[in-house]
């Protein structure tokens, strides 16, 4: 064996340019490659992977190599390609060009994702990330003065709420375009149960953010599987609604309006004639300016491209523990309830952010805007704010979602139109109401399994669905009514399970009693197509006179023969890798 010191020579002089052949590759700014071991020599041994993150580019094709390990690259952290302009480099993941990074501190990664892209954070970022943060920044803080007025609070209260989650965000956020910050949906909830009083907003935003933390830990994002399409669409144009016309108060310079949409309606309309005229001149002179801006934004070329990215992950953001997080320590600072933004998260994709750095300077902008222009905001016209809350709540009205619904599946138009009539009234009900609709509609289902029939000299009968207990009742009304009440009986009854993965104990106890009542009348009731688990069940409750077949056609054919003819024998399942026996039981 050659001695260490003739062996670093040779290493050395082996990635030298140029000797045996190699040669380097020159990389971009924020390239990420992955670790490649390189061979020592001719022979093709493995020699020590190149600790400075950069290919060898070796003669013939290269050896395959186990990949390093460490996490997988999240794919959200990747930065939007076909952006104008300089395309924005990818978030890498530590431990790629660094010998054992991925090997430290495993758990700590997993709670502190700014470590994933920290170690390896390039300079070619900083001018992308600082660009995003001032862009988002600029929209922040008229946004947050806009949603306080929404949520009853004086307007700094907005501003309190809109940098500690882009902080926080900064070191527990995963996706990179994702910002955190007072919302109009969440202020129109505030208002709701703070009473226009500060303090009850900040306990509110406490006991918001302890309670996402402990969804959080307990793992219960799978409840909002149950939070349907429709509903949520039903209660973002309701909010849509509500909030545009609350602001209409404003716009018209009326005073005394109450807060319940019925009310508001019924007060603006009696007191129309009470409209100022500069606070309406300013008002829709504002709304005419933001207007112009949002049809010269829908011309840019990246914004079709990344706005339903940017509204997918500011779904899923609402219920992680990173926005627990970003309320409780929001609380301490005179913060109200924060979440996802879908504007400003839009924005700031689309501002070709890099790294979740970007709310750094999001963050900042907000302080100083709390240093130095607190005193300017008694000087703010109400009639300005209502034309910038306005202009971000009225695209999320879908005016088309009725038409679709109507065309696609009518019934799902009863959890929508439940929602969105109801969130007038109050919203947390029309929430409550449409998600109450929509699992009694996944109840009927479930009890109510489509059920297909076929008569002839054997009785035919299919579910649609699997059986659970709320379904055996329809089973056995479609089976008796069909076999019992018929002129002239069938021979037997087949019973074909193929669409039926799963069924309980009430199921079993049905199915022995509806066996029991056809050998009254004569009948026979065979099984087919049955899966194992299905199986199993059946073969364990040991029913008198089950019998099953494994395929419908053999059922058919066994059945279907008269007593004597020698019909088919009933499968019997010799096949090593399945438990369960699959003869004829009785």
């Amino acid at each position: 064996m050659a001695p260490a010191g003739h062996r670093h020579r040779q290493r050395r002089r082996w990635l030298r340019p140029g000797g045996g052949g190699t040669r380097r590759l020159r990389l971009c700014p924020g390239h990420v490659r992955r670790p490649r071991r390189l061979r020592s020599g001719p022979g093709g041994a493995a020699g020590p992977a190149a600790g400075n993150g950069l290919a060898a580019v070796l003669p013939g094709p290269a050896p395959a190599s186990p990949r390093p390990p460490g996490p997988l690259r999240p794919r959200e952290l990747r930065a939007p390609s076909g952006s104008a302009g300089a395309a924005s480099p990818a978030m890498p993941v530590p431990g790629g060009g660094q010998r054992g990074g991925s090997r430290r501190w495993p758990g700590v990664r997993a709670w502190l994702p700014v470590l994933r892209w920290l170690p390896r954070y390039s300079p070619a970022w900083l001018q992308l990330d600082a660009m995003a943060g001032l862009s988002v920044g600029l929209a922040a803080v008229p946004q947050a003065l806009a949603y306080a007025e929404v949520a009853g609070l004086p307007p700094q209260y907005g501003l309190y709420s809109s940098f500690m989650g882009c902080f926080v965000y900064c070191f527990l956020g995963t996706a990179k375009d994702v910002t955190l910050g007072p919302t109009a949906i969440m202020s129109l909830l505030v208002s709701s149960y703070a009473f226009h009083e500060p303090a009850y907003a900040i306990l509110l935003a406490f006991l918001s953010g302890c309670i996402q933390l402990a969804m959080g830990f307990l793992r219960l994002g799978f409840l909002l599987d149950f939070v349907s399409c429709p509903v949520i669409k039903g209660f973002t144009s309701a909010a849509s609604v509500t909030i545009s016309f609350n602001q209409i108060k404003n716009i018209l310079g009326l005073q005394g309006i109450p807060r319940q949409f019925f009310l508001q309606v019924y007060e603006i309309l009696r007191r129309i004639g009470e409209t100022r005229a500069g606070d309406a001149v300013l008002g829709l002179a504002c709304l005419a300016a933001l207007a112009g801006l949002q049809v010269m934004k829908s011309h840019l070329p990246r914004v079709a491209h990344v706005e339903p990215l940017a509204a997918r992950v500011s779904y899923l953001i609402v219920w992680t523990s990173t926005t627990g997080f970003a309320n409780v320590l929001g609380s301490f600072v005179s913060a109200y309830p924060i979440t996802g933004s879908f504007g400003r998260t839009a924005v700031n994709a689309q501002s070709g952010v890099c790294t979740p750095a970007g709310g750094l300077i999001t963050g900042a902008l907000v302080l100083l805007s709390l240093a130095y222009l607190t005193s300017l905001f008694y000087y703010i016209p109400k009639a300005a704010l209502a034309a910038v809350i306005i202009s971000a709540v009225v695209p999320m009205f879908d005016a088309g979602i009725f038409r679709t619904l109507w065309r696609v599946k009518r019934l799902d138009l009863v959890p929508l139109c439940v929602t969105f009539l109801l969130c007038f009234w109050e919203v947390q009900y029309g929430i409550v109401a449409g998600v109450l609709v929509s699992g009694v509609l996944l109840l009927y289902s479930i009890a109510r399994p489509p059920v297909k029939v076929s008569k002839g000299d054997v009785l035919l009968v299919q579910p649609g669905s699997s059986l659970q207990f709320p379904a055996m009742e329809c089973l056995r009304d479609a089976v008796c009514s069909h076999a019992l009440a018929a002129a002239s009986l069938p021979r037997s009854v087949i019973l074909d399970c193929c669409h039926v993965s799963s069924i309980d104990y009430t199921v079993v106890v049905g199915l022995a009693e509806l066996l029991q009542e056809l050998r009254k009348h004569g009948l026979s009731l065979a099984f087919c197509s049955l899966q194992d688990p299905v199986l199993q069940v059946l073969l364990s409750a040991d029913l008198e006179g089950f019998q099953h077949f494994l395929s419908r056609e053999e059922a058919e054919r066994c059945r279907g023969a008269e007593p004597g003819d020698g019909g088919a024998a009933p499968y019997t399942s010799t096949s090593e890798s399945s438990l369960l026996p699959t003869g004829l039981i009785q």
